[in-house]
């Protein structure tokens, strides 16, 4: 290695602390986005299902409207649309930028995981749905016992997808002012001023996240043929 290079080395080990406390709150960010966007998402797949045309309008149009709207112009509605104060006056609580970013990101994982549920939900064949209602079970039991447990199954590979794309997203929160790698690595690139550092300093940014992620995708894939094959 070219001893010129070692002052950058040297300086991405000092900052590597605060590089990888910046990649867990996009982790954090991640997965609270996620956990919110599946609960609601679950609950508009639902709804895409239901017998009333106004229930599946409803959903219908809230998938189209936050799969097909950018990323980032999400993040940018949520971050200033929303207050930096919530509550009655005499309590008011700080509406933190992250927790903004978060929401942004719930949005469209809301709306991939509707379709996810909506799919999966329709590729049961209605022969279960008869065979179960002729040993006598309530539409209850054969949610529980019958059909969502095959729905688990096949939604799992295409929800890990979506949830590496949204920890990818979770790269436009430095946009907004809020504290995570990519910020911590452009405040660490301006600090040393040094170009062989500002290329180091993002190289490791991009080996963090694919490190995060890849495995994801391996995983997916291989849960993938596992379902192929059953």
């Amino acid at each position: 290695m070219d001893s010129s290079l070692w002052p950058a080395f040297a300086q991405l080990w000092h900052w590597a602390p605060a590089l990888l406390r910046g990649m867990t709150a996009n982790i954090g960010i991640s997965l609270l986005a996620m956990a919110l966007g599946t609960a609601a998402g679950l609950a508009v797949g639902a709804l895409s299902l239901a017998p009333q045309t106004a229930l599946r309008t409803g959903a219908h149009w809230w998938v189209q409207a936050f799969r097909n709207a950018p990323v980032l112009v999400l993040i940018y509605f949520t971050t200033y649309v929303f207050p930096f104060e919530i509550g009655p006056a005499a309590w008011r609580l700080p509406f933190p930028d992250w927790l903004k970013v978060t929401l942004g990101l719930a949005l469209p994982a809301s709306a991939g995981v509707a379709e996810i549920f909506r799919g999966a939900m329709q590729s049961i064949p209605a022969a279960q749905w008869e065979a179960a209602r002729s040993i006598a079970l309530a539409r209850a039991q054969i949610l529980r016992w019958v059909i969502l447990p095959q729905c688990l199954r096949r939604m799992l590979p295409p929800w890990m997808n979506l949830y590496a794309g949204i920890t990818m997203s979770t790269s436009l929160a430095s946009l907004v002012g809020v504290h995570d790698l990519v910020d911590t690595a452009q405040i660490a690139s301006n600090t040393v001023a040094r170009t062989d550092f500002t290329v180091l300093v993002y190289f490791t940014l991009l080996a963090l996240f694919f490190a995060y992620c890849y495995p994801i995708a391996r995983a997916t894939r291989a849960l993938e043929k596992r379902h192929a094959r059953t």
